[in-house]
């Protein structure tokens, strides 16, 4: 089978995980890209980044890091910060990851992009979906299908790594 590249928007290490194992089991070589500026405050992003680099080593695969511009990302949503967790606010916030992932994939000659944060079973995959598709390049896959999210949660807890316990911005932490 031949190897696809793809640039995969990794949103944390533990999602990144079983998403990885997919990928590789389905004929594609994933290229990990850490930019969520959304992730509050920012030695969280910090630590989810540091997370990455160790699942990344485990799969001994290469990550790109975005700056991270917090500021920036709330420009971006703007007007939505009461909504509640998987509202306006959260595909406002896809939007914003995804319009990053797909320049970087563009920038770097990469025909693929696709993001982790499906395999959460507290994201709704359609959703995204409906926001990736508005660009180009863009790949559906659902990573929470075929018992994704337990196997990341398995995954983490052999790797021994750090998982968070909110999406990641200021609005969503319980």
């Amino acid at each position: 089978m031949e190897e696809r590249d793809i640039l995969v928007h990794a949103c944390c290490g533990p999602c990144s995980t079983a998403s990885i194992e997919r990928l590789v089991g389905e004929g594609w070589k994933p290229v990990l890209y850490f930019s969520n500026s959304n992730i509050f405050p920012q030695e969280e992003a910090q630590k989810r980044y540091e997370a990455l680099l160790e699942v990344a080593q485990a799969y001994q695969l290469e990550v790109i890091a975005e700056h991270y511009d917090h500021e920036s990302w709330l420009a971006s949503i703007k007007g939505h910060e009461g909504e509640r967790e998987g509202g306006s606010r959260c595909a406002k916030c896809f939007a914003y990851n995804l319009a990053q992932a797909a320049s970087k994939a563009r920038q770097l000659g990469y025909s693929h992009f696709t993001t982790t944060l499906t395999v959460s079973r507290f994201k709704n995959s359609s959703l995204i979906f409906s926001v990736g598709k508005q660009f180009e390049g863009f790949e559906c896959i659902d990573f929470k299908k075929q018992g994704g999210f337990d196997k990341s949660v398995k995954l983490t807890k052999e790797l021994g790594i750090y998982r968070q316990h909110y999406c990641g911005c200021e609005f969503s932490m319980r």
